[in-house]
């Protein structure tokens, strides 16, 4: 859906969403996984601190993060784990809960610091592990997707590390960053057109079914 909307050709895909953190790029018929967290997707990460910071749900708590994070001024240094293109993201959620009512209680740091400071170490850490797999895979592309492909900071630090190595960045709206119908009915009618048949009886659905369990006939 991402490249039919964006006209990419080949990208390092970015997915990031409260399920999901994974670097997806095509490869001998899938969509492989070249990195994914190791523990809590980076949308549940962000989530759980809105919870934190009792933050509204309206909209969404990434949202409201990433406003207040753009007030944010002083940066608190965090847990910074990639092992190779993998990310953990349970040690900075569990370190910065247990010191933010200290921190913001001494007034050494108030909630947009602490929103700031926790939203440039996800994304620096999901910036790394792209690039890596782009450099593994020769890509000229990055394709974001999901739900925390909405916010404009990621999308910001990637832009720039996709201009130093003369890359082009595609990001879609949240329209279609968020799931939806769409996505499953385009892949469905891909996969119709390349032939790819399922009887009836043998039709199921998975939520734990994982990106690269999936054989794509549509592409060559």
């Amino acid at each position: 859906m991402g490249r039919l909307i964006t006209g990419s050709d080949n990208p390092t895909v970015l997915y990031v969403s409260g399920g999901n953190t994974q670097v997806i790029a095509y490869s001998g018929n899938c969509y492989r996984i070249f990195g994914e967290t190791i523990d809590i997707a980076v949308g549940n990460c962000l989530d759980r601190f809105a919870r934190v910071l009792k933050l509204s749900n309206d909209p969404s708590p990434g949202y409201n993060i990433e406003q207040m994070a753009k007030k944010g001024k002083k940066y608190l240094k965090l847990p910074y784990v990639v092992k190779g293109m993998d990310v953990s993201f349970s040690g900075i959620l569990s370190y910065i809960e247990e010191k933010a009512q200290t921190l913001l209680s001494s007034g050494e740091y108030t909630p947009e610091d602490l929103c700031f400071s926790l939203q440039e170490t996800l994304f620096a850490m999901l910036i790394e592990t792209t690039e890596r797999a782009m450099s593994h895979c020769q890509s000229k592309e990055v394709l974001i997707v999901g739900g925390v492909g909405c916010n404009e900071r990621l999308q910001e630090m990637m832009k720039i590390m996709c201009d130093e190595r003369s890359a082009i960045l595609y990001a879609t709206d949240e329209r279609f960053c968020i799931d939806n119908g769409v996505m499953i009915a385009h892949t469905g009618t891909l996969m119709h057109n390349s032939g790819y048949k399922t009887l009836w009886e043998d039709t199921f659905c998975t939520q734990r079914f994982r990106t690269d369990e999936v054989e794509v006939t549509w592409r060559s």
